[in-house]
C-alpha cells in the first residue's frame, strides 16, 4: 500500500472513472441516492494547494484549512465515495506563481464550491437512471 500511494504512478481520473462504470454496473439502482458534501482539513502551513482561512464546517470556525468537495452514491446496499473536487480559493487562483510552484495546472481558475457539482463526470450520472435524488448538508450557488 505505502508504495501505491508514494512512488507509483497512477492517474486518479481513470480509477475515478472505472469506479465509476462498476458502480452503476454493480450497484446502480433507481432508489440510489447522490450525496455532494465538503469537508475541511485543518492545516498548519501555507504551502499544501488551496489551504487558506475560510470556513470549515468540519472545524466549525473559520481557520488555516483545505477544503474539498466529494460526491457519494448510496443505496440500501452500499454507500461509496465516487469523486473529489478541491477548492481552490482566490487567493490561490489570482496567484499563478505560487500555483505553479505548488503543480496546479495552468490555467486553472477561481470556481466556487457549487460549481464543482457541475463536473463533467458529476454530470453522467442523471443519463444513467441509478438515482432518485440529489443531497447536500449544504446550500450552493453555482
Amino acid at each position: 500500500m505505502q508504495r501505491l500511494l508514494c512512488a507509483a504512478r497512477w492517474d486518479a481520473d481513470v480509477l475515478r472513472d472505472a469506479v465509476l462504470r462498476c458502480v452503476i454496473a454493480v450497484l446502480g439502482a433507481g432508489d440510489g441516492l447522490l450525496i455532494v458534501d465538503e469537508t475541511g482539513f485543518a492545516k498548519k502551513g501555507t504551502a499544501s494547494v488551496g489551504t487558506a482561512r475560510q470556513y470549515s464546517g468540519t472545524l466549525g470556525k473559520v481557520d488555516n484549512c483545505q477544503v474539498a468537495v466529494f460526491l457519494a452514491y448510496a443505496t440500501n446496499r452500499a454507500r461509496l465515495l465516487i469523486d473529489r473536487v478541491l477548492y481552490l480559493p482566490r487567493a490561490w487562483t489570482d496567484d499563478p506563481t505560487r500555483c505553479a510552484d505548488a503543480g496546479v495546472p495552468a490555467g486553472t481558475g477561481f470556481a466556487t464550491k457549487g460549481a464543482a457539482c457541475a463536473c463533467p463526470t458529476w454530470l453522467r450520472w442523471p443519463a444513467t437512471n441509478t438515482c432518485a435524488a440529489v443531497a447536500s448538508a449544504t446550500a450552493w450557488t453555482c
